[in-house]
């Protein structure tokens, strides 16, 4: 049997679509029931409110980045188990990669057979709601959209309004005031993430759970998402590889380090590795034993001062990285193995600078491996997400071809760059990374012993 779901969807970004989904999540588990959250996209800050509200790991379903093969089994196995999924859409219903729908919410809606709720800003409109609802319901006959939600409504006469232009047109599942408490704050890359935010966060989420409550018909909802039917989709199960002790890999975790996907660390233990966390805003050193580093995504910028106050990690990574140990770092962990980030010191590992700009840096990478590294030899799709650059933009032996200029870094056992990759679309990555683990750990012990 597959898990109950449905999709939170939106004409557009700033609708509303996290306050809603996040709520509900938070309200169904008033409930008493085991909810499964879901994030379409590369999004690594909404899964973490989302995980605020359920008590589980928020899940991203990206079929760009893993594959549209993939979705169905990630979300069997992540939903096993739960009495209802909630999926968080991205931008627009339709919105995908370029202008295809690839990658688009409407897309995951398929690929899950899942019913969609549409979430309407209705602020600055009365009848011609109606007319927003017919579009988006009859755009594509393969999406089910099974009602909206109407936010920011200002008052019973305006929801009158909303509800007598949709008679006939669209179920009405819920009506949400304006509500300025029912916000999260953001900055220049969007919400500002849980782990920066606690407990507000929490309160935050409680909010809106209240909020959703208050003003969702929660039994309409879960009736929409009973209607979906089965999956025919096996489990995403990583593949087990007992091969003796377990080496030590850290990732790193804490404010600065806020974006990674859970199958990362999943798929590390599975390959055999003992994964630990590193904050590097609170741990002087690395974990005792450890032999391999995953430095993902986050918001090192505005750490700065801190990351380059602890001397002692950045110290010891600088050492471990001089050892030739294999070393991950995308994004934030590029920034972090630099000289210096807006002047002030990192770890030093590569020779490159990195400071704030005010440009955005987003979209989808298509890259091609050039360098030989433990990342293999296969070309893969990834996202970049940033503020920053690094100058230079590649060392001697690049990580990547994008666009065919040089991307990154390969560098002993380093592999660094601005390109986020989602593990679960690389099949073997993980267990090439602690092979090499491995490999690197016995060459230690060889020159330690003679």
């Amino acid at each position: 049997m597959s898990t109950p779901r449905l999709v939170i969807a939106a004409p557009s970004s700033g609708s509303g679509k996290t306050t809603v989904a996040t709520g509900l999540m938070a309200a169904l588990v008033a409930r008493g029931l085991q909810v499964s959250p879901h994030k379409v996209g590369p999004d690594y800050i909404d899964p973490g409110y989302h995980c605020l509200a359920t008590g589980r790991p928020g899940r991203n379903l990206d079929p760009v980045l893993v594959g549209e093969e993939r979705i169905a089994p990630l979300f069997q196995a992540s939903s096993a188990g739960c009495d209802v999924a909630v999926i968080e859409g991205v931008m627009g219903l339709y919105d995908g990669r370029g202008a295809t729908s690839v990658g688009s919410t409407a897309h995951v809606a398929r690929l899950l057979d899942a019913p969609v709720v549409l979430v309407v800003d209705a602020s600055s409109q009365s009848r011609s709601v109606a007319a927003l609802v017919h579009g988006f319901t009859t755009f594509d006959d393969r999406v089910q959209l099974a009602g909206v939600v109407l936010n920011r409504v200002a008052s019973d006469r305006h929801e009158q309004l909303l509800r007598e232009a949709l008679e006939g047109q669209a179920r009405v599942l819920g009506v949400l005031r304006r509500d300025a408490r029912a916000t999260t704050p953001s900055r220049h890359l969007g919400l500002v993430p849980v782990a920066e935010r606690a407990p507000e966060a929490v309160a935050t989420v409680e909010r809106l759970g209240v909020l959703v409550r208050q003003g969702c018909d929660l039994d309409g909802l879960l009736e929409i998402a009973s209607s979906a039917g089965p999956l025919d989709a096996q489990l995403w199960v990583p593949e087990a590889r007992e091969q003796g002790p377990r080496p030590v890999v850290a990732i790193a975790g804490g404010p600065a380090f806020t974006f990674s996907y859970a199958e990362t660390s999943e798929l590390l233990h599975a390959a055999g590795a003992e994964v630990v966390v590193v904050d590097p805003l609170r741990d002087d050193a690395l974990p005792a034993g450890t032999s391999g580093l995953v430095l993902g995504g986050g918001f090192p910028e505005v750490y700065a001062e801190q990351l380059s106050a602890n001397a002692g990690l950045r110290h010891d990574i600088a050492r471990l990285a001089a050892t030739g140990a294999p070393i991950s770092a995308e994004c934030a962990g590029l920034l972090y193995l630099c000289e210096s980030l807006d002047g002030l010191p990192m770890c030093g590992v590569l020779p490159a600078a990195g400071r704030m700009t005010e440009r955005l840096t987003l979209g989808y990478r298509d890259v091609v491996p050039a360098g030989s590294s433990w990342a293999g030899d296969s070309a893969t799709t990834g996202h970049e997400f940033h503020r920053t650059v690094v100058e230079p933009r590649a060392g001697d032996t690049p990580a990547w071809l994008l666009n065919g200029a040089p991307e990154g870094w390969v560098q002993g056992g380093v592999h660094a760059s601005y390109v986020h990759t989602h593990w679960a679309g690389q099949p073997g990555i993980a267990e090439r990374f602690v092979a090499a683990v491995r490999q690197h750990d016995s060459v230690q012990k060889a020159g330690a012993s003679a």
